[in-house]
């Protein structure tokens, strides 16, 4: 019996505010993330961000498996909402904490926002976890790279 996405390669659980999983690079990956991301946030109560982390999720695991070959890390981090900025910047965004996404695979190049053509079948993802994200950025890692988002989370 070969390994299946279905199955996670590894799983990680910290102190009930962080959750992380290994899948390997195969399609079933983005349902498994996705379903694992949906079902950790109703546990945390976090309903009300689900739909937008599991989507935001889907599309980061599914430009990972088009670019990369190795395993994709998917983590979640419940975190307090961060203090207000000290000069000038609009503090408190009606956010009582924040949740930290980050996806994780082994190839070292940064991800490229594109602008997509209507008739385009790819090429929104970025601009979707854009829009939708209170913040979103790259980082690179020992071994490949990490794109990260950030969603406010309700009072």
């Amino acid at each position: 019996m070969g390994s299946s996405a279905g199955e996670v390669i590894g799983v990680k659980d910290g102190e009930g505010d962080c959750a992380e999983w290994v899948f390997p690079a195969a399609p079933d990956a983005v349902r498994t993330a996705r379903s694992l991301v949906r079902r950790t946030l109703g546990e945390w109560r976090l309903d009300s961000v689900g739909d937008i982390a599991a989507l935001l999720v889907s599309e980061l695991v599914t430009n990972a498996l088009r670019h990369a070959t190795g395993p994709i890390g998917v983590r979640l981090v419940r975190g307090p909402a961060p203090a207000a900025p000290a000069a000038g910047g609009a503090g408190g965004d009606g956010a009582d904490g924040v949740l930290l996404v980050e996806v994780s695979d082994p190839l070292p190049d940064p991800p490229r926002e594109r602008v997509a053509r209507p008739d385009d079948e790819d090429g929104r993802g970025l601009q979707l976890v854009a829009s939708a994200a209170r913040r979103w950025g790259t980082r690179p890692g020992e071994a490949g790279k990490t794109v990260w988002f950030e969603l406010a989370l309700p009072r």
